[in-house]
């Protein structure tokens, strides 16, 4: 059975339910919140709603009796496939708001039934909203505002779907049904000694096809960063019939019929299984944490350190307010890691290192054979509580958010201060604080991933929230970034999206859309299309 499937996961909120935050631990983040921001309001801890006493919407689709017992309309399943994990989707769910709740769960349990469900819902024009793990943070779930021009709204969900059903160790792929969680994925791997090493940080609570479909970003700072990279093959089941590409290694035959589906976002088609590339596991790391006496100091190092072709697994920096958690001690914090399954690579980290040092960077704990201890073990505790505590934010009723992007290294320095700027304006008198660090660094350019907390007066908390969305992404956008590096478009990107695509492409994606999905119903208003437009 799928570890995430065999605990309880939130219905409101991240991850699994036996690791939210408690009443007692937020009445202590109240505190320290309270201490920290003393000119905001005072947080507030609302109680989470039960899903007995949720007012869901009234249920206006009969499945045929062929599909019926693939479907559910129980309230604790509605509720859940309402909405994705974003600071947005966790507010409305915390007010009891399930407008946007689907009339039917749908479990298929093999790619025949995935193919019947699209076939009746086109034919009734009922709204189909591809669900894997549920994980998105941009609205990329939810299709409540398609219900006015739709018959109804289903989820399919892919979780039954799941397994790896073929393992090729000659050419280090395997085949995978979509709805293979991540940890499972691994634990099916592991005895063949093989790794698909994409490790975003949903992973317990992602699926393979959801990443296909995002076009996800993985834990690893260079070199594979997006599950782009490992994906040798598809399968998709589209309303208009399947479309599956040919296993290769590489080709030059035309337009690669699998960059149609990557990051589509369940607009074109259900991804069921795709063959991905694997990598033997690692077994020799090495690992060192430097600081800067400016975050600008750091990047400079960073982009000497992946211009040189080292290519760290970890490239990770940290500006000094965050890594204050992590034993930055008013510095900024370039946390390398390097690690390969065949050479030890000591002499990898100690060349990043000569680089960081020779811009200014201290190590005093020098290199060191683990993740898990010292500066970057403390990091990486905190990088995967954070949603958790996030959510907890949400709870008393500030604001918690992130924005991520990438953008060229010439540009990065406008880019960081436009968005300091905006969103300390739309932050307001409250105060609040910014934090930036890199999630992953290119040869020509890094992934900037900024972290907002800001206090909020009681009923302003989503009105507030969308300012400092808008303003952040405005100037994200004019600073000549993109809206989203490995977050996805969904429908709270979508405004910005629109205008960050050639027109001319928004018409022939238009166009495909219309050959695969002629009756408009794969998952309304996300990429293109009226709802929401």
């Amino acid at each position: 059975m799928s570890t995430a499937k065999a605990r309880d996961r939130s219905w409101w909120g991240w991850g699994f339910v036996d690791e939210a935050l408690g009443d007692e631990e937020l009445e202590a983040v109240a505190d320290v919140l309270a201490r920290r921001f003393p000119t905001g309001p005072a947080p507030v801890l609302a109680s989470v709603p039960e899903v007995t006493g949720l007012d869901l919407p009234p249920v206006t689709i009969v499945p045929p009796a062929s599909l019926r017992d693939l479907c559910s309309e129980a309230p604790g399943d509605r509720a859940a496939h309402t909405y994705g994990k974003s600071f947005r989707d966790v507010v409305r769910s915390l007010a009891g708001d399930v407008a946007a709740a689907p009339d039917l769960v749908v479990r298929p349990r093999a790619e025949q039934d995935v193919a019947d469900v699209l076939e009746w819902c086109a034919g009734a024009g009922i709204a189909v909203v591809p669900y894997g793990g549920g994980s998105s943070v941009v609205g990329g779930v939810e299709g409540g505002a398609a219900r006015g021009q739709f018959a109804g709204v289903v989820s399919l969900d892919l979780q039954l779907l799941a397994g790896v059903v073929e393992v090729d160790r000659t050419s280090r792929a395997a085949r995978v049904r979509a709805g293979t969680f991540g940890p499972d994925l691994e634990d099916a791997l592991r005895p063949h000694r093989l790794t698909l090493r994409h490790f975003p940080q949903s992973f317990e609570h992602s699926t393979l096809g959801g990443w296909v479909a995002t076009r996800a970003g993985g834990h690893f700072a260079t070199n594979y960063t997006h599950i782009d990279d490992f994906v040798e093959s598809l399968r998709t089941v589209t309303p208009a019939g399947v479309l599956e590409s040919r296993r290769l290694p590489g080709s030059g035959a035309g337009p690669a019929p699998d960059r149609l589906v990557l990051g589509s976002e369940g607009i074109l088609g259900v991804v069921t299984e795709a063959w991905v590339r694997l990598q033997d596991r690692p077994v020799h790391r090495a690992t060192a944490a430097v600081r800067f006496p400016s975050f600008a100091a750091g990047a400079e190092a960073a982009r000497s350190v992946v211009q040189a072709g080292l290519f760290p697994a970890n490239c990770r920096l940290l500006d000094p307010e965050e890594a204050a958690g992590s034993g930055g001690e008013g510095s900024a914090l370039l946390l390398l890691g390097f690690e390969s399954a065949m050479f030890p690579v000591d002499g990898l980290c100690r060349s990043a290192l000569e680089r960081c040092l020779d811009h200014g960077g201290a190590a005093p704990q020098g290199i060191r054979s683990s993740s898990t201890e010292g500066a970057p073990g403390a990091w990486r505790s905190s990088f995967f509580r954070a949603p958790y505590l996030r959510d907890g934010v949400a709870r008393l009723g500030w604001i918690a958010e992130t924005f991520e992007t990438a953008v060229t290294w010439e540009r990065f320095p406008m880019l960081h201060a436009a968005v300091s700027d905006a969103v300390h304006a739309a932050v307001g008198p409250g105060g609040g604080s910014l934090t930036c660090r890199f999630t992953h660094v290119y040869p020509d350019g890094p992934a900037p991933y900024f972290t907002v907390l800001a206090p909020s007066e009681r009923g302003r908390q989503l009105g507030h929230w969308q300012e400092i969305k808008d303003a952040a992404s405005e100037a994200i956008l004019s600073s000549g970034g993109t809206i989203t590096h490995h977050h996805a478009v969904g429908r709270d990107h979508r405004p910005w999206y629109d205008r960050q695509r050639p027109d001319l492409f928004a018409e022939a994606l238009a166009a495909t859309k219309a050959r695969l999905d002629p009756s408009g119903v794969l998952n309304p208003g996300v990429l293109i299309g009226p709802v929401g437009a």
